[in-house]
């Protein structure tokens, strides 16, 4: 149960400014911003995380630190062996199919625009320059937590990485890790003291083209965070 209460973070992160790193894999435009370090010392037991865990759709008006939006991004497909690449998610053969980017609109030290979560480097890519919340309502089916929250995290999967391996299975292996990802940020968002809520529901097309996705790449999630 110790091991357990030490993967569920905790409240009074500190926000660092961002650094200029190398941008790893492909896609974005300029520098990565390198996130703050994920906190792993203080922590919310599990039990407490999985209680407070719940939907939430509305968020006060504070914006989000840099720092918890990096722990979100952590919990979600964060690297937690450097030495094998394993990430925070189970993921079917270590194929790592899924993808996550920020929308951001409410980040401090961080400008309005679309990132790219890069899970190597803990840091973020930029893929485009102005506020998007407002397109993702629209093609959102215009409910009112993606224009609301500060910032919108969102799951896409690329899913040849893992079709190459196990072929029609792949459907639902990448179906289960984004529901494993997902869950991570809920509990995280709970430590933190935020609120998050799964959105499934968007026109598949539309959220694509607002983030110009590649075409081999399928939107599964949108989760607005806010503070509660």
């Amino acid at each position: 149960m110790a091991r357990l209460r030490n993967t569920f973070l905790a409240i009074g992160l500190m926000a660092l400014g961002g650094t200029v790193v190398s941008p790893g894999g492909s896609g974005g435009s300029g520098d990565a911003v390198e996130l703050p370090a994920p906190e792993l010392g203080v922590n919310v037991p599990l039990q407490r995380a999985l209680q407070e865990r719940r939907s939430v759709r509305s968020y006060t008006d504070r914006s989000l630190s840099l720092a918890e939006v990096g722990q979100l991004l952590w919990a979600a497909q964060g690297v937690t062996d450097s030495r094998s690449g394993f990430r925070s998610a189970p993921s079917a053969g270590a194929t790592f199919p899924l993808e996550v980017y920020l929308v951001a609109g409410g980040v401090d030290e961080l400008a309005p625009g679309l990132y790219r979560y890069l899970p190597d480097e803990h840091a973020l890519l930029p893929a485009a320059d102005s506020d998007l919340r407002a397109e993702l309502f629209n093609v959102g089916l215009r409910q009112e937590p993606l224009r609301a929250a500060p910032a919108v995290l969102v799951i896409s999967a690329v899913h040849s990485r893992t079709a190459h391996r196990y072929g029609a299975r792949a459907e639902r292996y990448i179906a289960m890790e984004a529901g494993h990802a997902s869950q991570n940020i809920y509990l995280q968002a709970a430590a933190l003291g935020l609120g998050t809520v799964a959105i499934g529901a968007f026109d598949d097309a539309g959220v694509a083209r607002v983030l110009n996705l590649p075409g081999n790449e399928q939107p599964l999630y949108l989760m607005p965070v806010g503070a509660r």
